[in-house]
């Protein structure tokens, strides 16, 4: 994860554009048993086309929180980004990998497996090289493979950081797929930006198209992590545009709602891999440290108390509950239906529910607590249209107890004394008839936390 505050860079000159966006991407060369990648497109085994919804996960830091992968499902999540390690940190053995790789099986999951060692390479000590990532998935060979349906190899996290390394990141990227098909890997392989995963200076972008022209089975993905150096829309829209356009697959593989270098524009990321059929994965599901635990999606690993992070990425705008969809790998129904909520895992009864419909060009607002502590507690508010649809949303209540807001997301909220009005952001207040959207808030409480009646109006 780990990434660091960047540099302004020098824009490419147009006919280097031009000279990287020329190149056809059409169908893979060869046709795997598992994952493949035709046209900047990722299909699952039964050619269905899959998009990431999920949610990485520090398995090799905390390797006995084996509930973590019910718990992730829990949210809708289609994917899980398992953090491994070959030395650097607690190695994780050919048997604990087969653990993993069952447990994604278990709870229809595909698991993206990284390799965390080759971190900050060149800038970070005890960091290792590409090359070397390779001869850990090479030693863990007949674990991997017959498993290209349910895996994906992500070949090393943020290989490269600020520092020029040699071989450059082209070079150690091409050799690190081609040594891995040289080796008889078919899974379809992940490979992260350089510069701490954020691609500050443009390298992977301005030469992807001859990376994976080089992998014989034109069957690699991209990813570039977000944090603070995609801080506003034109760069995270001009960023992943541009493989678009090109026909390259790209994938958000790591991104958050702050960081220690920057605010990345997380609304921006979500709707826009959203609106283009591009996969995320948020970083991380608990045990973040070094400064950054303010990423952690649960606290200590309980799915009872989930984070402010944890609720936007899952049930916010955009979240992982309302677009994620099951890979047709698990036999989960008709392509592109809905991933079906476990029966298993904690639930929640809203305090509050419309009794009435919606009224046409109208709203309805439902109020329920998430979660509540001593002196504290996390609330969720369901904004519905009418029969008619809406363009802009406002939802008031009058607290009884004297609660107090402390943090929101999702809404524009405003209290004078107990009277509180929450209205909606820019990207959540066009709703079709019958659409909803959430927002939620942290809030305080002493002696009673009573829900409070809601009205909702709308135009």
């Amino acid at each position: 994860m780990r990434s660091r505050l960047l540099a302004v860079v020098t824009a490419l000159t147009a006919a280097a554009l031009a000279a990287m966006f020329t190149l056809t991407i059409g169908s893979p060369a060869h046709a795997a048993a598992g994952f493949t990648v035709a046209n900047g497109r990722l299909y699952d085994a039964n050619g269905t086309e899959f998009v990431m919804r999920g949610i990485s996960h520090p398995h090799t830091w905390y390797a006995s929180q084996t509930r973590a992968f019910a718990d992730i499902k829990a949210t809708g999540a289609n994917t899980v980004r398992v953090v491994l390690s070959g030395g650097r940190w607690p190695a994780n053995s050919a048997s604990d990998v087969a653990n993993v790789i069952s447990l994604c099986r278990a709870n229809r999951l595909i698991c993206v497996l990284e390799n965390h060692d080759t971190t900050g390479y060149g800038e970070q000590s005890g960091s290792v090289p590409l090359s070397t990532a390779v001869d850990y998935w090479i030693s863990l060979r007949n674990v991997l493979a017959g498993q290209e349906r349910y895996i994906i190899i992500n070949i090393g996290n943020e290989p490269v950081g600020n520092n020029a390394v040699s071989p450059t990141w082209t070079q150690a990227t091409t050799t690190a797929i081609q040594r891995m098909r040289d080796a008889g890997f078919d899974h379809t392989l992940m490979v992260d930006a350089p510069n701490w995963g954020q691609d500050w200076r443009f390298e992977m972008r301005d030469n992807a198209a001859s990376v994976f022209a080089a992998d014989p089975d034109r069957n690699t993905v991209f990813s570039i992590h977000m944090y603070g150096v995609f801080d506003t829309a034109a760069e995270i829209t001009d960023y992943l545009g541009r493989f678009r356009s090109a026909n390259l697959p790209i994938v958000v593989g790591e991104f958050g709602f702050n960081h220690s270098d920057g605010n990345p524009d997380e609304d921006t990321i979500m709707s826009y891999t959203q609106a283009n059929r591009i996969g995320y994965i948020g970083w991380s599901w608990s045990g973040n440290g070094g400064g950054v635990e303010y990423l952690d999606m649960v606290t200590n690993f309980d799915p009872t108390r989930p984070t402010s992070w944890g609720t936007r990425i899952v049930d916010g705008a955009n979240g992982i509950r309302s677009t994620s969809r099951e890979a047709t790998v698990f036999g989960s129904g008709p392509t592109g239906s809905p991933t079906a909520t476990p029966t298993t895992g904690p639930t929640q009864s809203p305090t509050a529910q419309p009794t009435t419909p919606p009224p046409a060009r109208g709203c309805t607002a439902a109020y329920r607590v998430i979660g509540q502590w001593p002196g504290g507690f996390q609330a969720e508010v369901t904004v519905t249209a009418g029969s008619a649809p809406i363009s802009a949303w406002t939802v008031g209540w009058t607290w009884a107890n004297g609660q107090r807001i402390n943090q929101s997301w999702n809404t524009t909220l405003t209290a004078s004394g107990n009277a509180v009005t929450a209205r909606n952001v820019s990207y959540n207040g066009t709703l079709g008839a019958g659409a909803t959207t959430t927002f939620g808030f942290l809030a305080s409480w002493t002696g009673s936390n009573t829900s409070p009646t809601v009205a909702c109006t709308a135009s």
